[in-house]
């Protein structure tokens, strides 16, 4: 069978990071939406997305296919019940559509036609940007129990402080010497090749995915992701980089997300929680006004390859955009539209031509190409978002 995934109609709800990805492609616990179904299906999958986007994540239509709603996380009750689906079949929990079965034939869907089968067991859904950290706990261990069901650790290096070793798991080529991890409160997993420096203190639960590393000192909470290539120091909570993102040196950075190919300059910190207690509100790109988010704690939310100078301020509930450059003295505005170049005294437009050269020479120390489908991309977002600049 050929699995397709589609964004679906929360895709709006989960901007800035789904200006350069499909939502298949969000990082949420230790894999990416698109990793678990994949693993869970035992096959790969194409995607249905936003023309933009379709270059570089295509779709691949064969003459039987099951499109799969990403914004679900699967588990086994639902994988089972959707590879059993035949034509004319699809799954709902409520309103929402989870799966259906479709031939290359047709070219519209009436649902009134399916035979609706009703999705009555628990499951988790992506549909909100501070879902990936606030549901980041329940994914961790989700993927913690299927990357390492019937696999053993590597072993725990003794000169570590260890709380709970059994909720622990080390891939190969890890490095960790000198640190305490305390996995009684979620597990721990650290990822192929990864390194905890010494001084390292760790409360699960973490995912320290491929490559990724904790530098000395590091101050780390529950329940966050630090992607794969990703560089990490100073405090950290509930957070998820989603990978290729840095926030190398001391500071805090709380309930938060980051996309990939961020830096948080040194001595930099978010507030992930108001003076006066009351409910966080974000940036809504659909009703391009400010929504409550049901959280008392929420904080940074910066798409892809967006950065920050030495000591920014971030407050409660900021939204920063793709490819933005914040700077100086003070707190900028909680929303940071995409190609803002500057910080609390204002901002101008960042120039596609400057902020390439950066990515370029950033995705280069990476051994990555800046290839010509990210610069489609990174263009369109650019076209975009030229309603919310004002220069």
């Amino acid at each position: 069978m050929n699995y397709i995934l589609f964004d679906g109609p929360v895709r709006n709800q989960l901007l800035p990071f789904t200006y350069t990805r499909p939502v298949a492609d969000i990082r949420v616990g230790i894999l990416t939406i698109r990793e678990k179904w994949e693993l869970f299906l035992g096959t790969t999958t194409t995607t249905v997305t936003e023309d933009y986007l379709s270059d570089k994540y295509p779709m691949v239509e064969l003459e039987e296919n099951v499109m799969l709603n990403a914004s679900y996380l699967p588990n086994s009750e639902l994988v089972e019940l959707i590879s059993g689906l035949k034509e004319n079949q699809a799954i709902f929990k409520g309103d929402d559509i989870i799966a259906f079965y479709t031939t290359d034939t047709q070219e519209d869907i009436d649902f009134d036609t399916y035979e609706a089968i009703e999705f009555d067991n628990d499951v988790t859904t992506i549909a909100h940007t501070w879902d990936i950290f606030s549901k980041n706990a329940d994914a961790i261990q989700q993927d913690f129990d299927l990357i390492t069901d019937g696999r053993t650790s590597q072993p725990i290096p003794v000169s570590n402080n260890v709380i709970a070793p059994e909720h622990i798991f080390i891939e190969e080529g890890a490095k960790l010497e000198f640190a305490t991890l305390n996995a009684s409160s979620g597990p721990i997993y650290i990822g192929k090749n990864a390194e905890i420096m010494e001084g390292s203190l760790v409360r699960g639960p973490l995912a320290l995915c491929d490559n990724a590393t904790l530098k000395l000192g590091a101050k780390i909470y529950g329940a966050t992701t630090i992607g794969p290539h990703s560089k990490v120091g100073g405090e950290v909570n509930n957070s998820v980089l989603f990978g290729y993102s840095n926030k190398g040196h001391d500071g805090f950075l709380g309930n938060s997300v980051l996309g990939e190919w961020c830096n948080i300059g040194a001595d930099s910190n978010n507030s992930n929680l108001k003076n006066n207690y009351v409910e966080v509100k974000l940036w809504d790109y659909e009703t391009e006004r400010f929504a409550k988010t049901g959280l008392q704690f929420c904080g940074l939310m910066m798409g892809d390859h967006s950065k920050c100078g030495i000591n920014t301020m971030f407050n409660t509930g900021t939204v920063v955009g793709v490819n933005a450059n914040v700077f100086g003295s003070g707190f900028p505005r909680n929303f940071v539209p995409s190609y803002s170049w500057g910080g609390a005294s204002g901002f101008t437009t960042y120039l596609t031509s400057k902020a390439f050269e950066v990515a370029k020479v950033v995705m280069s120390r990476r051994g990555i190409e800046f290839s010509a489908e990210d610069e489609a991309i990174l263009t369109h977002v650019f076209e975009e978002t030229k309603k919310y600049r004002k220069d």
